[in-house]
């Protein structure tokens, strides 16, 4: 089953002078660039009434139209699915999606995942692309998540997501003791061997992430991330380049971190704790329809929170 989508879009002041490709791919997550370009070149996309290459940079304010034929999201399966939804309205939903939930169905995963769910509790979700999800989490990553519930407000949200004006900010728990907080301005691209995989290289798109520390065990701290950016696995892959991976992080992670002589309490706790510590604590955004601002928070799971009890136990009875 297929269904045609129409896009309006408008070029945001943080694309201007980008290639059109790379700018739909900015604003248009859902599809891939190589999707975008054979649709540039069929002239299926119009920019200010006319077509235009690929390589052609756009402006702001430019006004974009493009029709896209995809598999709607109604064929998915719909399933009870256990996750906490945080808000609702008639145009948008956010919801806290549990470590170990896939966010949508896959290879590997053809159903049991957050998209199934929502369908199951929104059916009219079906009639939107990808559900109406505009970002994602990782399998792993706990935390926040939107979902549009209209085609205005998933243009919107989409839109806002790639002009950087939707703001998230996540907690988690890196190997290593940090001197400082910093920022890591780093361009990120797939692994050319591993293609699961991201890498930090020159070649690659923009990713900028800020970091905080919020405290300091004795082989481990807590720290706070900001997005500017929103790349696949961008946290994961940056807190690596630094030296500081994140805990329990199966692919980027590096080999377990122990303190000495550290509380046989927190060698079992590390060695049980098998997902990345990373929790999207925070997010923030104007309402799609009535611009009013919008900011939630929510807690961090009990598996992270237990960590972060057993590593202060453990600073509390060896001091330094």
């Amino acid at each position: 089953m297929s269904e045609v989508r129409t896009h309006q879009l408008i070029i945001p002041e943080t694309l201007a002078g980008a290639r059109l490709d790379r700018a739909l791919s900015e604003l248009l997550a859902d599809y891939s660039r190589t999707l975008l370009k054979t649709l540039i070149e069929e002239g299926r996309v119009l920019v200010n009434g006319a077509t235009r290459r690929p390589r052609d940079p756009v402006r702001a304010g430019d006004e974009v139209a493009l029709e896209v034929t995809l598999a709607a999201t109604g064929h998915l399966a719909r399933e009870k699915v256990d996750f906490e939804v945080v808000h609702a309205d008639r145009d948008v939903i956010v919801v806290n999606k549990p470590a170990g939930l896939v966010v949508h169905p896959g290879a590997g995963n053809p159903g049991r995942t957050l998209v199934n769910g929502l369908l199951h509790r929104y059916p009219k979700l079906a009639e939107l692309p990808r559900a109406g999800l505009i970002h994602r989490l990782d399998k792993d990553t706990s935390g926040l998540l939107v979902v549009a519930r209209t085609p205005a407000a998933f243009q919107t949200l989409t839109s806002a997501m790639a002009g950087r004006e939707i703001h998230r900010r996540y907690h988690a728990i890196v190997n290593g003791v940090m001197v400082a907080g910093g920022t890591v301005d780093a361009a990120i691209s797939r692994d050319r061997v591993h293609r699961t995989r991201m890498r930090v290289s020159e070649g690659g798109r923009e990713a900028v992430t800020h970091h905080r520390v919020l405290k300091r065990f004795r082989a481990h701290t807590y720290v706070e991330l900001t997005l500017e950016t929103g790349r696949t696995h961008q946290i994961r892959v940056h807190m690596q380049h630094i030296g500081y991976p994140i805990l329990g992080d199966p692919v980027y992670g590096g080999r377990r971190r122990l303190p000495p002589a550290a509380l046989p309490e927190l060698v079992a706790m590390l060695d049980a704790f098998d997902r990345q510590a990373l929790h999207a604590r925070e997010i923030a955004f104007e309402h799609p329809r009535t611009g009013e601002p919008l900011a939630f928070e929510c807690a961090l799971p009990g598996d992270f929170e237990a960590v972060l009890e057993v590593l202060e136990a453990d600073r509390v009875a060896v001091p330094a």
